[in-house]
């Protein structure tokens, strides 16, 4: 058993050393997080440009056994050798391209960053689990898993017992004032929305009728608006439009480029930790009060209370709870509106069991004083208190770290928001406004094409997975300290971890973004191919529309040429050779993704 406690830990992996070889796209994250949490590197330059086809990193010291995670793009025999062939086969150019009708890659190594951050997670749980009693574990994940992860609520909703609530069909923001600004607007609220294109001056039925598709676009990735609401925007100076914004109670923001973005960037970690003052309290449930049990996964015994809504804080803590974890679902009375969202399998909304099977609900009505006692009561035997409200209301409730520390001080208190309150002036906190302001519009096209956030909401999924890393990172500190911890995360930290490499071009002053056509699949007769990167020059020169894909690919690998079939339908990865058996279905029939890590 380890022994790690150290009263001098400031950081979880203080007096821990690492080292980490393979894939630069993965290992490049996986060195950084490690850093910023504590641990040294003996490599004199950077850690991680090996090219290796899977990525090895060990942690050593601290009192504990050495801690080992593998993290590869897929297995070998699937044919996934890169970034651009595993979101070609897990979906992920599918629904990235619905805006557009077409499949179409993301220029940002969205499957790397986020298969980096899980390797760190599973490095954080197999240390918790040690310092709990457990044994020392190899950790293994993989490229091909993160992807699956990332279109998890989409897969979900294309098996459902029943169609989308909003079509699926090309089209959406941003928007285009007279004046050439490009522009993200965000409101969830019908009367803001209608107030606002009625301030200038909008059609009725197109306002009308453009409500559902933009309300259901963070279900649907794509929103195909009405053609008179961009040309009413079209018509209308940047300043025109931000005042409708102001009277309306819409938010507009404009999109700023990676330029700007790499400017401002304070260099800051993508999550913060706060221990406590002082230590557990005797005979609370701090660590070591719940022993790991024999052969379970690394935060069995612990428990989870989990008030979040849409997708951050219910992915971070579903991520928590398949590592072993009780989760305990705060909903408001009357159940989480979102069970009923279509589409539904078995009566519950597909996308929110993609989030939320397995947990246990409690309905708690934080507006009435006795049920905040009762929560309050909850998370004095809790170990995690995880909640994305919005700014400042947790501790207009009483339920602040600070608040719960008095009932619980070893309490692992998390916060996931939007901002982390780095920027003045930032707009609401929602994926698509921080894509907006932070870049990721631009960093996720190509050269030559028009700036655009994603559809797909990639802030939302990673920073859920940002959030379960700073959680286990957490547990880690509390486990070396005797102390509970704060823990914020936010999607601007997602945003800066995901356009890393990109900021770092624009701060030496390169071009931050990727050349002309990047990571464009191929049309073949019957569907589309994707080249690996390092290919795709290459078989660009090769004519594949007149030929069947299995033949097109065949055609590239006689030429030595890496390539993958790109999945259009979500539904075919049910048989999908390249994911043989690794794709399920929950109680409810709802299509379940296989957990991101394996621990042998």
């Amino acid at each position: 058993m380890a022994s790690p406690a150290t009263t001098r830990t400031v950081r979880p992996l203080d007096t821990l050393r690492f080292d980490t070889s393979g894939p630069p796209q993965i290992t490049g994250v996986v060195a950084d997080h490690l850093r910023l949490l504590g641990a040294r590197t003996d490599r004199g330059g950077p850690a991680g440009h090996g090219q290796a086809p899977a990525a090895g990193t060990t942690l050593t010291g601290g009192g504990f056994e050495p801690a080992h995670a593998t993290a590869g793009w897929a297995d070998p025999a699937s044919g996934l050798v890169d970034e651009a062939t595993v979101q070609a086969a897990t979906g992920m150019m599918a629904v990235h391209g619905r805006r557009d009708g077409t499949p179409r890659g993301l220029a940002v190594d969205y499957a790397a960053t986020a298969t980096a951050v899980l390797t760190v997670q599973g490095l954080l749980a197999n240390l918790v689990g040690q310092a709990r009693g457990g044994a020392a574990a190899r950790v293994t994940t993989g490229a091909d898993r993160a992807g699956l992860l990332a279109v998890s609520q989409y897969l979900a909703a294309a098996g459902a017992d029943e169609g989308e609530a909003a079509d699926i069909a090309p089209g959406g923001p941003p928007f285009t004032s007279a004046d050439g600004i490009l522009f993200e607007l965000e409101t969830l609220d019908p009367g803001a929305w209608a107030a606002f294109w009625k301030a200038l001056e909008a059609p009725g039925e197109a306002l009308r009728t453009g409500w559902r598709p933009f309300q259901f676009r963070y279900a649907t990735a794509c929103a195909p608006l009405p053609a008179a609401l961009h040309a009413t925007a079209r018509s209308h100076d940047w300043d025109r439009i931000r005042r409708a914004a102001a009277v309306s109670g819409a938010e507009v923001c404009a999109l700023r480029s990676l330029a700007d973005r790499a400017a401002e960037h304070d260099g800051a970690a993508p999550w913060f930790l706060t221990p406590a003052p002082g230590g557990a309290a005797p005979g609370g449930p701090g660590p070591g009060r719940t022993p790991l049990p024999t052969a379970a996964r690394p935060l069995a015994g612990l428990t989870v209370l989990e008030a979040g809504r849409r997708i951050q804080a219910p992915l971070a803590a579903h991520l928590l709870g398949l590592l072993g974890a009780d989760v305990i679902r705060i909903e408001p009375p009357g159940g989480d509106p979102l069970r009923g969202m279509p589409p539904a399998c078995s009566g519950i909304s597909a996308r929110w069991l993609a989030l939320n099977r397995g947990k246990r609900a409690v309905e708690v009505d934080i507006k009435a004083e006795a049920d905040r006692d009762r929560l309050r009561e909850m998370a004095a035997h809790a170990d995690v208190f995880l909640h994305n409200w919005a700014p400042g209301k947790a501790a207009a409730l009483g339920l602040d770290a600070d608040d719960l520390a008095r009932v619980n001080p070893a309490l692992v208190h998390a916060y996931t928001s939007g901002w982390a309150g780095r920027l003045d002036g930032a707009p609401m906190g929602t994926d698509f406004m921080v894509q907006a302001r932070t870049g990721v519009g631009e960093a996720a096209r190509p050269e030559g094409e028009i700036p655009a956030p994603s559809l797909m909401t990639l802030l939302d999924v990673l920073g859920g997975l940002l959030g379960a890393e700073a959680v286990l990172a957490g547990l880690l500190l509390r486990e070396r300290t005797g102390r509970g911890v704060r823990v914020d995360s936010s999607l601007l930290g997602a945003a800066d971890t995901l356009t890393g490499p990109a900021l770092r071009r624009a701060a030496r002053g390169e071009n931050p973004r990727r050349p002309a056509g990047f990571r464009h699949p191929l049309a073949t007769a019957d569907g589309w191919i994707a080249p690996a990167d390092a290919d795709a020059r290459a078989a660009a020169g090769h004519d594949l529309r007149g030929l069947p894909t299995g033949e097109a690919l065949s055609r590239l690998r006689e030429h030595g040429l890496a390539a993958a079939a790109v999945t259009t339908e979500l539904s075919d990865l049910h048989h999908d050779p390249r994911f043989a058996g690794s794709i399920g279905r929950d109680a409810h029939g709802a299509p379940a993704v296989p957990d991101p890590w394996s621990f042998v």
